[in-house]
C-alpha cells in the first residue's frame, strides 16, 4: 500500500482527465503523476527525511503529497497562519526536510539549519522540468505518508501520524474508483493542512472528479466559482456553511443549480443552521461527515436520504437525527463509553471511541494511543440514538461541572440556536464560588436586532432543567473561530470570565 497506488490506477484509468485546477493553472490527473515524479527526485538530492508544505492551497499541494509518497518521505503540511518561533519549533521537528512555502516567504525561511527552502514556483518548474523517473516507490503499508500538527491549544502540537495503510483503506472504503462522471467537479477550501484537504485531494484523484482550489475561503468568492466552473460537489466546515447561507440570503437567490452534493463536518452543526441551509440549497443532497485527524477523516456519515428524511419528519427523535453525524461507515466502529471505558447504551453520554483499518490513534514520538482491542478515544463527548446515529456533544474536556453534576455545553447549545434572536452561541463554564462552575453564554444576535439575556434564560428553563440556564450570558458580535471552522471554546471561556 502507498499513494502513489491509487494516482498510478488513476493516471491508468482517466488520465486525461483534470486533477487539479487553481485559478489557471491545471494538471490532469498524468501530468499530476509526471510532477509528482520529477518533484520526488528534488526531494531525493536535499536528502529529506521529510517534505514540509507551508503554503496557501495551490496544484503545488498534490504534486507535493504525492511527491513525498514517491519519495518515501512524510508529507508534513504547515499552518501557514503560525508565528516564526512556533514554525521553528515545528520545523525542528522534521529536519532535515525540504520545505515548499510561498514566493514571499521563501528568502526570509532560507539559512536554517536542517531546512532546504525552495519557492513555490521554483518546486512547481521542477516539476515540470525534464523527464520523470522510472515508477519506483516503497509499497509499506507501514510507512508513514503524512504528519499533520494539531492545534495545540491545550500545550505543544502534537504530530498526528497517519501511514499509508491508513489513508489507502479511508479511501477504498469510502470512494468508488473512477466513479466520477467528466463533467463532475469538486471545490476545496479548507486549509492544506487540515485532514480533509488531504483527503479531498487522495479522493478527487481517485473518482476521476476535478478539483477546484479556492485558496483562501470568502463566501461571495465561493458561490460565484461554483457557478463559474460548474462545481458539482463540495466540502465546507459549519461556520463555513453559516456564511454561504448568509450570503444567499444577501442575494435572495439560491445555491448554483450544478452542485449536486455538499458535505460538510468539522464542527458541530446546529440543527437550525443545516435546516436553513436545505432551504436554501434545495437542489443539493447534503452529508454530514464527521471524523479526526487521528482517523484519517471522515468515520460517520448523515448521507441525502437520512438529511431528507429527517427534515420531512413530524417525529421528534427522528427529526432530531438531522443535527447527528450519522452512522459509522462500513469497516468503522463506535462505542460510546462512560470513565471507566463501559459502553453505554442509546441516549447515554460518554466519550466516544472507533476502531478500524483506518483509524491511526499514533502520534510522532509519542507513539500509539490505541487501547485494548485497538479502540480510539476520541475525546468528543455524545451519545448514539437507538437507530444507532450519533450526535457529537463536544469534546469531554469542555464538560460543565456544576456542584458536582455534568452538563453538557452542546445540549444547551441547541436550545438556544432555537430561538429567533440567537445566530450563533458557545456555551462554557466558568468559575463559580458556590457551584464550582456557572454556565455561561456567548451569544450573537441577529444584525440590527437586540436580544434580551432574561426572555433566553425563560427559553431554556422551559426546555430543559433549571442547572442549565445559563447564569451569565453577554452579547458579541461574533464568536472566535480559528480558520478550520473550530470554536475557540478556550478564549470564549476566558472572555465570559472577566468581569
Amino acid at each position: 500500500m502507498n499513494l502513489m497506488m491509487l494516482l498510478e490506477m488513476a493516471s491508468g484509468a482517466h488520465g486525461d482527465r483534470t486533477a487539479v485546477q487553481c485559478g489557471d493553472a491545471r494538471l490532469t490527473v498524468e501530468g499530476l503523476m509526471a510532477a509528482a515524479g520529477r518533484a520526488s527526485a528534488l526531494a531525493g538530492a536535499q536528502v529529506a527525511e521529510h517534505l514540509a508544505f507551508l503554503d496557501e492551497t495551490s496544484e503545488a499541494l498534490p504534486v507535493a503529497l504525492f511527491a513525498s509518497a514517491w519519495a518515501g518521505v512524510p508529507f508534513v503540511p504547515l499552518n501557514y497562519r503560525l508565528t516564526d518561533a512556533e514554525l521553528d519549533a515545528l520545523l525542528d521537528r522534521v529536519s532535515p526536510c525540504l520545505l515548499v512555502t510561498s514566493d514571499t516567504r521563501a528568502p526570509s525561511l532560507a539559512g536554517r539549519d536542517g531546512v532546504e527552502v525552495v519557492s513555490r514556483s521554483d518546486f512547481l518548474a521542477a516539476a515540470q522540468a525534464g523527464e520523470p523517473p522510472d515508477p519506483e516507490w516503497d509499497m509499506d503499508p507501514e510507512a508513514i505518508a503524512v504528519l499533520l500538527f494539531t492545534s495545540g491549544t491545550t500545550g505543544a502540537p502534537k504530530a498526528a501520524v497517519l501511514r499509508h495503510k491508513h489513508l489507502v483503506s479511508y479511501v477504498l472504503g469510502s470512494v468508488e474508483f473512477g466513479a466520477a462522471a467528466p463533467e463532475e467537479a469538486a471545490l476545496v477550501s479548507v486549509p492544506p493542512y487540515h485532514v480533509a484537504g488531504v483527503a479531498a485531494t487522495l479522493s478527487g484523484v481517485y473518482a476521476g472528479r476535478r478539483v477546484v482550489q479556492l485558496p483562501a475561503f470568502d463566501a461571495a468568492a465561493w458561490l460565484d466559482l461554483a457557478e463559474a466552473e460548474s462545481v458539482t460537489h463540495a466540502f465546507v466546515v459549519p461556520t463555513m456553511l453559516a456564511r454561504l447561507v448568509e450570503g444567499l440570503d444577501a442575494r435572495g437567490s439560491t445555491g448554483p443549480a450544478s452542485l449536486r452534493a455538499l458535505a460538510y463536518g468539522g464542527g458541530k452543526m446546529p440543527l437550525p443552521v443545516i435546516a436553513r441551509a436545505m432551504a436554501r440549497f434545495p437542489d443539493t443532497a447534503f452529508t454530514n461527515a464527521y471524523g479526526l485527524t487521528e482517523t484519517s477523516s471522515t468515520i460517520a456519515l448523515l448521507g441525502p436520504d437520512a438529511h431528507r428524511e429527517a427534515a420531512a419528519s413530524e417525529d421528534e427523535a427522528t427529526r432530531r437525527r438531522l443535527a447527528s453525524v450519522g452512522q459509522p461507515l462500513p469497516g468503522v466502529e463506535v462505542e460510546v463509553r462512560d470513565e471507566h471505558g463501559v459502553a453505554l447504551g442509546p441516549g447515554e453520554r460518554g466519550e466516544i471511541h472507533v476502531r478500524g483499518e483506518q483509524v491511526s490513534g499514533e502520534y510522532l514520538g509519542r507513539g500509539s494511543t490505541l487501547l485494548e482491542g485497538g479502540w480510539f478515544a476520541t475525546r468528543d463527548g455524545g451519545h448514539l440514538d437507538d437507530a444507532g446515529y450519533l450526535f457529537i456533544e463536544g469534546r469531554v474536556d469542555d464538560v460543565i461541572v456544576r456542584g458536582g453534576e455534568n452538563l453538557s455545553p452542546g445540549e444547551i447549545e441547541d436550545v438556544l440556536h432555537e430561538h429567533p434572536d440567537v445566530v450563533d452561541c458557545a456555551v462554557v463554564g466558568v468559575p463559580d464560588e458556590q457551584w464550582g462552575e456557572a454556565v455561561a453564554a456567548a451569544v450573537v444576535p441577529p444584525p440590527g436586532r437586540g436580544a434580551d439575556a432574561e426572555s433566553l434564560r425563560q427559553f431554556v428553563k422551559e426546555r430543559l432543567r433549571s442547572s442549565r440556564v445559563p447564569e451569565r450570558i453577554r452579547f458579541v458580535e461574533a464568536l472566535p473561530y480559528n480558520e478550520t471552522g473550530k470554536l475557540l471554546r478556550r478564549k470564549v471561556r476566558e472572555d465570559l470570565s472577566k468581569g
